[in-house]
């Protein structure tokens, strides 16, 4: 090899991780050979993702949704590895959630360095149990178990990889991703990789899937479906006997009969919602709630899959509804003149972090056509409402008066005089005088009426639901032990009760039926 020739190599195996993992490492596959690594489907999809991160950012934010068994774990490990081996001063920490898995990613890493050619093998000056150091580089390859209140404190990372997240023990699972995240400098050059199978709703992994997927927290989401990895078949002797669901999935997916025959045998063994957990072949699929849920998981999941984007994005600016591409009001179809409107709002304390003000819009038909999502002042939300209500034909809005809602409902209804609004008659037990009330009152009794209700029109698709946030915090929406309902840790359900109100109040589209002399009983 000539000299020129030479340094091209060298440099290629600097720079391209495909090239070097697949001339460099060497790992045990399932069938016990060492092999080198070659990426696969699912590998190329997050080495794509970093690449491209890389090119835009300089940095690496990634979390990434996956099937199980992979081979995730195993590139972000190789990666780590030829940040760690290849360049000065880079410290690199993967965090498991057992201390089995943690052993089994330090062995793999050893595997690396103990099959990495002479010509890119740093010499090492130690090597223990959890750490892999070199000296000449004065870089290190650190693993640690979640549970521990100590991880990463005092350090300061280059690569940091959290792996199977949803996992992590609840109880310390927040302080030590914190930990590790915040002993990363945010500059170029660094790297943070979440990745894990889902496990329900009330943990750090699925908060940080639902702020990627937002454009919240700067994380990339990355999604790896079960399908892309060609091993997950069964054999066939026959072509399969296709269920109409089977036919459904495979012209959507692009399966053959050998992957419908290990989906069908995986769905015998654990049932459908655990397979679509552990083997997602979309985002929605993988969460499930780990508690009770009020809503019909796989219904919801059904329709997440078929809701199209917004055909507006709007903001309020003066009077005026205009497009903006930080809107908060999104709308799901054009305003119809002829039509009737409702609008149900939940109102919440407007501070960040905290809950949100919702305010779904339903048509008489009871199809959802517009949703308002902010953290903003009961005060200020009157005036969002409105100008939503004169927007929408001056729909009858119904405000939750409770709490917050106290201020909103009385700047509306009294001080802006909005003329449609929806009123309650309160009955005085003692004196069976009447009053009339501004808005409505969520009580232990009111609030499964209307859940109950809003549940009954989505079980008979009486409601169209085209909002992909409102379906989230539905499929999150639990029956605790106690018989109450609400959202699970951690969730919101700031667009259910505004829904629920909205639909409530929505008697729905109907015929006047024709009066005829035969449906009167005649007195005698």
């Amino acid at each position: 090899m000539t000299k020129k020739k030479l340094l091209q190599v060298r440099k290629k195996l600097f720079t391209d991780f495909s090239y070097y993992s697949k001339n460099s490492l060497k790992i045990r596959t399932k069938s016990g050979e060492v092999k080198p690594l070659v990426l696969n489907a699912a590998q190329q999809i997050l080495q794509n993702a970093i690449e491209k991160q890389i090119r835009a950012e300089g940095k690496v934010r990634i979390v990434i949704l996956k099937a199980r068994q992979q081979g995730i774990s195993t590139h972000v490990g190789g990666y780590f590895y030829f940040g760690a081996s290849q360049r000065k001063a880079q410290k690199c920490m993967v965090v498991t959630h057992s201390a089995d898995s943690t052993r089994a990613l330090f062995d793999m890493t050893k595997r690396y360095h103990e099959n990495c050619p002479q010509l890119l093998k740093p010499h090492t000056k130690y090597s223990s149990r959890k750490e892999l150091s070199f000296d000449v580089l004065d870089s290190s390859f650190v693993v640690a178990t979640a549970g521990s209140e100590a991880i990463g404190r005092g350090e300061t990372l280059t690569y940091v990889h959290a792996s199977e997240l949803a996992f992590w023990s609840n109880s310390t699972a927040k302080e030590n991703w914190n930990a590790i995240t915040q002993a990363v400098p945010n500059e170029k050059g660094t790297v943070i990789i979440a990745e894990s199978t889902a496990n329900g709703l009330s943990n750090v992994f699925h908060e940080l899937w639902r702020g990627a997927v937002n454009g919240s927290n700067g994380y990339l989401p990355v999604f790896v479906p079960w399908y892309i990895d060609d091993s997950y078949v069964e054999l066939v002797d026959r072509p399969l006997d296709r269920s109409p669901e089977e036919e459904e999935i495979a012209s959507k997916y692009i399966l053959s009969d050998e992957q419908l025959a290990f989906r069908r045998k995986r769905i015998a063994q654990n049932g459908s919602l655990l397979f679509k957990q552990e083997y997602p072949a979309t985002p929605e699929e993988a969460f499930i709630t780990s508690g009770r849920p009020v809503f019909n998981p796989e219904q919801l999941v059904e329709m997440l899959e078929n809701v199209k984007p917004p055909v507006a994005q709007l903001a309020l600016e003066g009077d005026e509804w205009k497009e903006h591409y930080r809107g908060e009001l999104l709308l799901y179809e054009n305003v119809d003149p002829s039509e009737t409107y409702y609008i149900g709002a939940d109102v919440s304390m407007g501070i960040r972090g905290g809950d949100w003000s919702v305010a779904q819009v339903l048509t008489s038909g009871k199809k959802q056509v517009a949703t308002f999502r902010s953290q903003v002042h009961p005060d200020y939300f009157a005036t969002i409402l409105y100008h939503m209500g004169i927007f929408f034909n001056d729909a009858l809005i119904a405000v939750e008066n409770n709490g917050h809602g106290l201020l909103t409902v009385t700047r509306l209804g009294k001080d802006m005089a909005y003329p449609n609004m929806y009123l309650e008659t309160v009955v005085d037990k003692i004196t069976d005088k009447e009053t009339i009330k501004l808005g409505f009152t969520t009580s232990v009794k009111t609030k499964p009426l209307i859940i109950d209700t809003l549940r009954a029109d989505l079980r008979e698709k009486v409601i169209e639901i085209n909002d992909k946030i409102t379906l989230r915090e539905m499929m999150t929406f639990v029956v605790e032990n106690n018989g109450s309902m609400g959202a699970e840790a951690g969730c919101h359900d700031d667009t259910i009760m505004s829904l629920a109100l909205c639909n409530y109040i929505n008697q729905g589209q109907f015929t006047p039926i024709e009066v005829t002399p035969d449906m009167y009983i005649e007195m005698i």
